[in-house]
Parts: structure tokens; sequence; C-alpha cells
């Protein structure tokens, strides 16, 4: 990444729009995938005691941990992965999911988000029905606590 990216404010609630505004910076998609892991090397570490069968996500090529609690009427996230860009990813989707309330994330135009980010296009099908697994794994626990 250039010396001139944007710092990377993840640990300071990072956004969706924080998200598209900084890989918009980007010129290359060699330095977007770049600022993706960075993304994901910035993320809480997840306990090993939560890599558990149940909070696998089925669907992806990497193994994807994803644990999903309810605060105040919030839905946290934490999250973990083998594969760098997985971690990214994840990073991506935190930004857009993390600490809101089930209806929030039901009404987040999640397609609209990764075409303004042109993520799916840049990605391999496997990476690109991973990332969808784990949309609808967040999906299907807002719609529960809904």
């Amino acid at each position: 990444m250039s010396d001139s990216a944007p710092a990377n404010p993840f640990g300071e609630a990072i956004t969706s729009d924080d998200i598209v505004d900084s890989l918009g910076f980007f010129d290359s998609w060699e330095d977007r995938y770049r600022y993706i892991i960075d993304l994901g090397r910035e993320l809480p570490v997840l306990p090993e005691a939560l890599h558990t069968e149940d909070r696998l996500v089925r669907g992806c090529q990497s193994q994807v941990w994803m644990d999903i609690t309810e605060k105040d009427g919030r839905l946290q996230l934490a999250v973990d992965s083998d594969a760098f860009i997985v971690k990214g990813l994840l990073g991506v989707v935190l930004a857009a999911y993390n600490n809101r309330t089930p209806e929030e994330i039901l009404a987040f135009d999640i397609d609209g988000y990764f075409e303004a980010l042109e993520l799916l296009r840049h990605l391999s099908p496997t990476r690109g029905n991973g990332l969808r697994a784990m949309v609808a794994r967040i999906r299907e626990a807002a719609d529960s606590a809904a």
C-alpha cells in the first residue's frame, strides 16, 4: 500500500461508507486487495475456544468462524478465518453489519454495497459464494432476532 493511503480506522468503528471511500482511493486492485487484507489484520482475535463446528460458516472455500451475539438490541459479530483475504472480506462485511440492530441489518443494501466496491467482479466464484454465505449467516441471525 502506498504511504499516502488512508489510515485504517477499523478499531474506531469503520463504516461501510469508510470502506467505499478508502477502496475508491486506490487505482489498482492489487492495492485494494492489500487494503482488504490489512482490514482483516485489524480484526480482534477470535478466541480459539470459539473455533467450533457450530460457528463454522458452510459454503466458504476457507474456514470461517462467526460468533453472533445480541447485546442491547444490537448484533455483535466476532469472526475469524484461516485465509488472509477472507479475513479481510470479513472486515468489509463487519463494517456494514457489526453492532447494528437486526432491522438495520435486514434493511442494509448489501448487494449495492458490494456493487459500489466492485467486489464480486474481482473475486473468484468460490470466494464470491463464500462471501454470500457469510452474509446469509448474519442475515439469518438478524431475522431470528428481529
